[in-house]
């Protein structure tokens, strides 16, 4: 056992997004505005991974990323349910509904710098209810590749210069099996 997993937790430093913690000889980050976070992996009636393109600050360009958020962010939704936050995200981001959200996967997504942890959601039965695109403060395009083209569309972005989040390539693992099942 580490010597730091006993150790007092001294918050450094605090803004509405973000905590800074002191474990000992670790510092690490939180999110002190939401109880976890999600991805959503859904995939159309004319077999199309549904993906975002957005304008990431922290690495300074665009990322390739699945439909996406925290839960429990928003002013009034506290208690949302990872399910709710996937529809909501789901919305607003791609403009989609689902018939069915189902729970794949709890992951932590960098066990050295965070706290943090994201659940996986299959979307069954998307529909297109709107252009999605984010909220107003978000620059998103909404992308529909077709599975079958995925690893070659995302080469492509990448040799673009664009980023691909990890959860993008943790959806298709989970997409395979659905479908060798």
């Amino acid at each position: 056992m580490n010597s730091d997993s006993s150790a007092e937790h001294i918050v450094l430093a605090e803004t509405k997004f973000l905590r800074l913690v002191q474990a000992g000889h670790w510092t690490y980050a939180q999110r002190p505005n939401a109880r976890a976070a999600i991805a959503v992996v859904a995939v159309t009636s004319d077999d199309e991974l549904i993906l975002v393109d957005q304008y990431r600050i922290p690495v300074q360009g665009r990322v390739i990323e699945l439909p996406a958020g925290l839960v429990g962010d928003e002013t009034g939704q506290e208690q949302e349910t990872l399910e709710e936050a996937a529809a909501r995200e789901l919305h607003e981001e791609a403009g989609y509904c689902a018939n069915r959200l189902e729970h794949l996967t709890h992951a932590v997504s960098s066990a050295g710098l965070t706290d943090e942890a994201v659940n996986l959601i299959w979307a069954d039965g998307v529909q297109k209810i709107s252009d999605g695109g984010g909220l107003d403060n978000e620059d998103i395009i909404v992308c529909h590749v077709p599975v079958s083209d995925v690893p070659d569309w995302l080469q492509q972005q990448q040799a673009a210069g664009k980023r691909v989040d990890y959860k993008v390539y943790a959806g298709l693992y989970f997409l395979h099996q659905r479908r060798r099942s």
